[in-house]
């Protein structure tokens, strides 16, 4: 999750900008830099690494200044790099960017038609060279940005700086958080509200599709369309925690709305667009994974959840044969492994007991052991013999949400690689594999639009003692990781099933009283979920329906129709996954239960 500042006014910028981005450290960052007008010019400073390597640069080479911008990167397009660092500059424009552009390929094509030459491999530095354009052929700096931002699909946060209008930035938003600070004599521009809490309270909060234009004495707001906007500030009378969770009531809501950065974050430097293909550095020396005769995914809990999904990726994209174990089981069940078998595990905190127990068993036995972490540097990361890190940030909810999407984001990413390391997938294939996933952000933005719908749904439900989940296929593992998010934290029976077994049981636990949520993604199994559904209906269950393809028919079966965008059969288990996690969360609150930490669970099992 990029961190953003800016800060426009009387004082030294640098100190302030720097100050900001620490207090954005938590959101995970590979470089760093700051821009600011110094002596009729924009002066910029950037590094790899941590902010004290930027603070070491600014202690050799100085920057003064009452007016800049910084930001610290996770790399999305290219790798991390000094170069890749932002901000970016092209001509007389500098941009600091947040999210993903997910049509730069072909800016980036027509630009360079053009003439345009690019220093960098990142999408922002089109975005810089758009502005320019545009400026350079008369227009002001308002202008030339909501020009440019109608050109641009995808997420993004940015904010402008050009060398002939050194008092003020222009900041746009599309999906990804941006804030304004008022100050005395002097605003801000800031990714998070945490960035600028030491200076100001007084908080202006952009909504998709706006742009502000920010000088030391005035903000103007205005629609991209270029209607003005009138808003009030709110006051944030926050705590530290408070200030940690974004203004959210609880941990778990803030990190169900983080996940469209989560899963932009973890794809972050990891595709490559113009190749049609997938880099994982941390895979380099990996050799044996792609040359595997067979992947045995071990995890617990959500993320055994997720490997029932890896294992539809691996087997369906790179046709490698897989099979899913519980932790808790499969040391003790004398596991069959030898050197062609690739062990892979997941663990949000790289600290389960279990789990660990089966990477010794593995290495023990001579297989290899592939670890998908969250957490860097923690004991399954070191014993792995690879290992590929979710960006997913600090949860802190005890329920794992965005944590579980990354981890498909992974999962999604490994299939790909392997399979064009086989030979199995085309570059074509590949291609819209991969466009697909850069969507993917774009469309759980949309899902967490449809939250107040959903919280509907929750009151209307929030009695009930028992729920069923029903899927087929790859979402068969999304019913089950929706009934136990709703167990987790609301306490309420619920059980997930695959619908093709709903005959040989489950049907009998069916009655008016019994809330069932079906999975109908319009996909090649579609017809016999829908068939499933009338078994449901015909037995007074109250069906709601979370699907791709809303239908007068469906409206005519369901008591509630929970809609998402559709997508390719592989990642419409992300999307599907948005409206369970919003559905438990606010029966959970309807309920009164202790959301971020319920009973008798932990973070992490760490004992056996």
């Amino acid at each position: 999750m990029c961190g953003i500042i800016g800060y426009v006014g009387d004082r030294d910028a640098s100190f302030i900008l720097v100050q900001g981005l620490k207090r954005l450290e938590y959101r995970g960052y590979d470089s760093a830099g700051v821009a600011t007008f110094q002596d009729g010019s924009i002066a910029i400073r950037r590094c790899l690494g941590k902010l004290e390597n930027l603070e070491r640069l600014l202690r050799e080479a100085p920057i003064s200044g009452t007016v800049g911008i910084g930001h610290t990167r996770w790399a999305t397009h290219g790798r991390p790099s000094e170069q890749n660092a932002h901000p970016h500059r092209a001509g007389k424009i500098v941009v600091i960017h947040n999210g993903i552009i997910e049509n730069y390929l072909e800016l980036r094509a027509a630009l360079a038609d053009r003439g345009r030459t690019f220093s960098s491999e990142t999408d922002t530095e089109v975005i810089s060279h758009l502005i320019d354009e545009r400026v350079q052929s008369g227009q002001d700096l308002v202008h030339a940005t909501r020009s440019v931002v109608h050109e641009l699909e995808g997420s993004f946060s940015i904010v402008v700086m050009h060398e002939d209008s050194p008092d003020r930035l222009v900041a746009a938003k599309s999906a990804t958080p941006i804030v304004i600070g008022l100050g005395e004599n002097e605003n801000f521009v800031a990714s998070d509200i945490p960035a600028i809490l030491d200076h100001t309270r007084r908080i202006l909060f952009l909504e998709d599709g706006e742009m502000a234009e920010v000088t030391r004495d005035r903000v103007t707001l205005s629609t991209f369309a270029g209607d003005p906007v009138a808003r009030e500030p709110r006051t944030v009378a926050w705590d530290p925690v408070t200030a940690q969770k974004g203004g959210y009531r609880h941990f778990l809501l803030k990190e169900i709305h983080e996940q469209p950065q989560a899963i932009i974050d973890t794809m972050r430097g990891r595709i490559l667009q113009e190749q049609s293909d997938v880099s994982l550095d941390e895979l380099a020396k990996a050799d044996w994974l792609a040359q595997a005769r067979r992947m045995v995914f071990v995890a617990c809990g959500t993320a055994w959840h997720a490997c029932l999904v890896g294992k539809y990726f691996l087997e369906h994209i790179a046709r490698i044969p897989a099979e899913v174990d519980y932790a808790s089981e499969f040391r003790s069940r004398d596991p069959v492994l030898d050197e062609g078998t690739v062990l892979v595990v997941i663990s949000q905190s790289g600290e389960t007991a279990d789990t660990l127990a089966a990477v010794e068993t593995a290495r023990e036995r001579g297989a290899k052991v592939l670890a998908i972490c969250n957490v860097v540097d923690s004991s399954i990361a070191r014993k792995a013999d690879a290992v590929i890190y979710t960006h997913a940030g600090p949860e802190i909810s005890v329920a794992s949400t965005k944590a579980f999407t990354t981890q498909l984001t992974v999962l999604y990413l490994l299939g790909i690689y392997v399979a064009r390391r086989r030979g199995v997938l085309s570059e074509p294939g590949a291609h819209a594999l991969i466009q697909d996933l850069v969507n993917l952000p774009s469309h759980v933005e949309q899902c967490l639009k449809r939250e107040r719908a959903i919280e509907k749904v929750a009151k209307k439900y929030g009695n009930a003692r028992d729920f069923l989940y029903l899927g087929r296929g790859i979402n068969f593992p999304i019913a089950l990781e929706g009934a136990l998010k709703l167990k987790e934290i609301s306490y309420v029976h619920a059980e997930g099933y695959a619908a093709g077994e709903m005959k040989h049981g489950p049907i009998a636990l069916i009655n008016e009283e019994v809330p069932v949520v079906v999975l109908l993604p319009k996909d090649a199994v579609y017809q016999k979920s829908l068939s499933n559904m009338k078994e449901v209906e015909s037995r007074g269950g109250r069906i709601i329906v979370v699907t791709d393809a809303p239908s007068p028919e469906l409206e005519d079966i369901a008591w509630e129709i929970l809609p998402v965008p559709t997508s390719n059969p592989c990642l419409l288990p992300v999307l599907l996954t948005i409206p369970l996690q919003l559905l438990a969360y606010y029966i959970a609150d309807y309920r009164g239960t202790d959301v971020d930490q319920p009973r008798n669970l932990a973070k992490s099992v760490t004992v056996e």
